[in-house]
């Protein structure tokens, strides 16, 4: 048995299928360049909180959101015949800002140091 929880294992085989249907199979143009950035998976294995972001302005991530939700049935059922689970975890997408606010922060630093260049 590999170390560690059973929920991050199959967690990250989860979060690696979904990346794959994401990029390989789900033709929506609403989530062409997202980005998902983690999972969280219920110790009881049925909740799955799915993390993404998205490059772009509000309305943007509000696309992205609505493509991802409408993908969700077809998520679902493709990890049902993917992976080996007695059951299979219902989906949830929720955005995460981190690379917007790495990006920002990035921006800020290099003004910095133009200044200090100066």
């Amino acid at each position: 048995m590999l170390p560690g929880k059973r929920s991050v294992r199959v967690g990250d085989v989860v979060l690696k299928e979904v990346a794959f249907l994401l990029l390989e199979r789900v033709r929506d143009p609403r989530v062409q360049g997202v980005t998902l950035t983690g999972i969280h998976l219920s110790d009881d294995l049925k909740q799955a909180r799915i993390y993404f972001s998205v490059m772009g302005d509000d309305a943007q991530v509000e696309r992205a959101q609505a493509g991802l939700n409408s993908a969700t049935g077809f998520l679902k059922r493709e990890i049902g015949r993917r992976v080996d689970l007695r059951y299979v975890p219902g989906i949830t997408f929720f955005y995460d800002p981190s690379l917007k606010t790495g990006n920002h922060m990035e921006r800020i630093f290099e003004k910095m140091r133009e200044a200090e260049e100066e």
